[in-house]
């Protein structure tokens, strides 16, 4: 599961410069349920072969001094609670202020790994001005410059140290495993209701308010002789719980269920339309390279111009899954729900297709006959041959030269060809190209 790092510290010291160079500016993903503020960011961050998920906290502005703990509560509480280690930002500029010393205050007792990160410190390593930091006795600062990228890859080193690395990630899958299904979608749209449902008991608590819980469990199932492995994001409601900030909804955990799964199971509330949530989610989905199905539930409870407007938000706001299968389905009234279980199924096939070399070079030679890429200038990119790179999602590799120069529209292009040829539905398919050395590029001589 992916380490999830939280960046706090007060306004302007940086926090979101470090968050834009760890996410390498990714869009973030904005938590804008109800009871949460709309300025926590998630994105995920990749350093070596590490990844992890971030959590940027926004800055606060605390009325009175004193006031910081009860400031923090809705937005830099939750982010520490969902953290496994916590990235402390000060300004070595500004130097210690009170509320940094509050800040610290409140790190100390929220049992956390705690990394001083002391930005703005370009060319400062051995800098006297490092040394009043050590006065928040959170250990030994970090000198870092966010905006020029000095000092961030020791500190992400230091920040993870702790946390075994992911050694399944490209792993071929094994076919006795159960598929491994995430149920995500925002809060309220039905998630734990299709998964009793589906299990025909009452296993997870299904309550009509939003953000139920925040822990995502897993429970294994079977259908017809398939393993499944069900991962609810939204989870069993620990009793005398009352971190509320948390408990509405653990965006963490959707991000680590959908990095986790083989297949995702979108699920959007048709009576809502598709929302920038949704498309958000969506769109870590596609980014996570995992195959996804597309349920629309309680399509019972929506009328024709309705299910009209709705058909119409899908391929505006989701257009970039043309690839997933859409459903409509009613998790109450147990409608729709076997060809949801079709998708899922073809969609995993898909994404663990094995595409053999000699059909994939005679399928790129064929495209190429057919359509040959446009000349770039002195250049028209020449493609070789094709092998398949890996699986879940997908990957095709091409080798030839001047690669470089084929256009996007020609890359879809050659990837419509090859989603035809293997029937690969419910599952992005990544090209890459790979350019030989042209070994007359280095020769001086006439």
């Amino acid at each position: 599961m992916k380490p999830v790092i939280a960046l706090v510290g007060r306004p302007n010291v940086g926090k979101s410069t470090l968050f834009n160079r760890l996410t390498k500016s990714r869009d973030a993903i904005v938590a804008d349920f109800a009871g949460l503020t709309r300025d926590r960011h998630y994105g995920d961050g990749k350093q070596g072969g590490r990844e992890f998920i971030v959590i940027d906290t926004g800055g606060f502005e605390p009325e009175k001094p004193t006031g910081i703990v009860a400031m923090m509560a809705r937005q830099t509480q939750a982010a520490v609670a969902e953290a496994d280690a916590v990235i402390f930002v000060v300004d070595v500029r500004s130097g210690v202020s009170g509320q940094d010393h509050d800040i610290a205050r409140y790190l100390r007792t929220a049992n956390k790994r705690v990394l001083v990160a002391v930005n703005k410190a370009e060319g400062m390593v051995e800098s006297p001005a490092l040394a009043e930091f050590h006065e928040l006795g959170m250990g030994e600062p970090h000198p870092i410059s966010a905006s020029h990228g000095q000092g961030i890859r020791s500190l992400i080193e230091a920040a993870l140290e702790e946390f075994p690395e992911d050694e399944e990630a490209d792993a071929e899958p094994d076919a006795d495993a159960p598929i491994r299904l995430a149920v995500a979608g925002r809060p309220n749209v039905g998630k734990s209701t299709l998964i009793n449902t589906w299990l025909g008991e009452e296993r997870l608590v299904a309550f009509d308010q939003p953000g139920t819980t925040r822990d995502a469990i897993s429970v294994p199932f079977e259908r017809g002789g398939q393993k499944f492995e069900l991962i609810d994001t939204a989870g069993l409601r620990r009793r005398g719980q009352v971190f509320e900030a948390i408990e509405k909804f653990s965006v963490v955990k959707t991000l680590q269920a959908i990095a986790d799964a083989h297949v995702v199971l979108l699920l959007i509330d048709a009576t809502q339309g598709v929302s920038e949530q949704d498309a958000h989610i969506a769109g870590y989905i596609l980014e996570s390279g995992r195959a996804v199905v597309i349920a629309v539930n309680k399509w019972d409870a929506v009328d024709s111009y309705q299910r009209q407007m709705f058909e119409r938000s899908v391929e505006q706001r989701l257009a970039f899954l043309k690839f997933a299968a859409v459903q409509h389905i009613s998790a109450l009234k147990r409608q729709g729900l076997g060809p949801v279980w079709k998708s899922i199924t073809e969609a995993h096939a898909s994404a663990t297709r094995k595409m053999p070399t000699p059909v994939l070079t005679r399928l790129l030679q064929d495209a190429v006959q057919h359509q040959a890429p446009k000349r770039a200038g002195m250049f028209r990119p020449k493609l070789r041959y094709a092998h398949q790179g890996g699986m879940n999602p997908p990957r095709v590799v091409i080798h030839g030269n001047a690669l470089e120069h084929v256009s996007e529209a020609y890359k879809r292009y050659l990837e419509g060809r090859f989603r035809e040829h293997f029937k690969l539905v419910g599952t992005p398919l990544r090209i890459e190209f790979k350019s030989s050395k042209n070994p007359f590029d280095d020769d001086k001589g006439g």
